[in-house]
């Protein structure tokens, strides 16, 4: 049996448990090593430790940072396009163009806006024939860069290929230079220039490239333009008749129209189609186009047409031959096939048409026919259309 003893020895002996710290007193620990470290971080590391003790970071060094820096290079494309505007933008105009239309009652006045460019000094000017209602517009104003505004004379004008030549009363004008279509390629360089909207846009440039070439494009239920430029280039209600360059600021094409149902879909008529017509403009003060007189159309085609292989490599056929043309006189008939005129080679109606406006009333050219098979040359003299 223990004794009393035995218990005050145990009890006396006996150390009870810790009492474990509350949650308050770590906050007050953390609180105070904040406090001490930043003492030490913002004012004794930067007088006593950093460049004696340890080396000095970056941030407290004496030069400028470069966090999220952004270098921008221009591109070839943006300086080219940029030269490109300096140099032709005072050549672009705006057209305005007073055009009556005619309802069942009455006759209406139906204002018109599109752009062209001069390419001549002495006032001559290129546009689309649509832009001055193919010629029947009551008034035609044009506007210069300077803000002149000088009445438009209509010297020439096919709506069939949808351009034409005004004359304005001045000289001295900055004018474009004309490069050579016929060299194009798919992807180079295409900057537009035009009034897209009407005039409050005057003489916007936009950029993209050549899409392709040799477009055809249905325009209406009967009329095709063929042959065309299609660029990206931004091209605009307004944009009509104004200049498409190349990366040389030279006059490739005249814009003309655009597929309304997709983005990016400009065309433009290339610039070696009218070379000889403004030439002759300019020198002769008008231009009476040539003509063979049929009607026809692509080999390739009539082939897909009717089923049927005509073993002839291009040209275009005949279908019908107008009475006392000069096709009928050297006896030209429905199913020839034209391979060809003064040795250049005819593949479309559209080629076959450029290579007319080569000509002049008076002038003779040598045609190449295929006719069943076989190839005969006609000599051939124009008259006037």
């Amino acid at each position: 049996m223990m004794d009393n003893n035995y218990y005050s020895n145990y009890n006396s002996n006996y150390n009870k448990p810790p009492k474990r710290r509350g949650i308050f007193s770590y906050i007050i620990v953390a609180i105070l090593a904040g406090i001490v470290g930043g003492v030490i971080s913002i004012y004794i590391a930067p007088k006593y430790l950093y460049g004696n003790i340890i080396p000095m970071p970056e941030i407290f060094e004496n030069k400028p940072r470069t966090v999220n820096e952004i270098i921008i290079n221009p591109t070839d494309d943006i300086n080219t396009t940029a030269a490109v505007a300096r140099k032709a933008t005072s050549s672009v105009v705006g057209i305005t163009s007073v055009q009556m239309h005619r309802n069942f009652f009455w006759t209406r006045p139906v204002e018109g806006v599109g752009s062209g460019v001069v390419v001549s000094s002495n006032g001559y000017i290129l546009t689309n024939a649509h832009v001055i209602g193919n010629g029947d517009a009551k008034e035609i104003k044009v506007l210069f860069e300077d803000g002149d505004e000088l009445d438009g004379k209509v010297l020439w004008v096919d709506p069939t290929l949808d351009l034409a030549v005004l004359k304005v009363n001045a000289t001295n004008l900055a004018y474009a230079t004309l490069g050579n279509s016929d060299v194009l390629e798919v992807g180079e360089i295409a900057i537009a220039i035009g009034n897209p909207l009407g005039l409050d846009f005057q003489r916007s440039v936009t950029s993209g490239v050549i899409s392709g070439l040799h477009r055809s494009i249905q325009v209406d239920q009967f009329n095709m333009m063929e042959d065309l430029i299609q660029t990206d280039a931004s091209i605009n209600p307004g944009n009509s008749g104004g200049p498409l360059l190349n990366a040389k600021g030279e006059v490739i094409g005249i814009n003309t129209a655009k597929v309304q149902s997709g983005e990016g879909l400009g065309f433009s008529i290339p610039i070696n189609i009218v070379k000889p017509i403004i030439e002759g403009v300019i020198q002769e003060g008008g231009f009476k186009n040539v003509y063979i007189g049929f009607t026809g159309t692509e080999v390739e085609v009539y082939e897909r047409q009717f089923g049927i292989d005509l073993k002839s490599e291009g040209g275009v056929i005949i279908l019908e031959v107008a009475p006392n043309s000069p096709a009928d006189k050297v006896g030209l008939k429905p199913l020839d096939i034209i391979l060809a005129i003064d040795g250049e080679k005819i593949d479309s109606m559209a080629d076959l048409r450029k290579e007319l406006y080569n000509y002049r009333i008076g002038d003779e050219a040598i045609l190449s026919v295929n006719r069943d098979g076989n190839i005969k040359e006609v000599r051939i003299t124009f008259v006037e259309f």
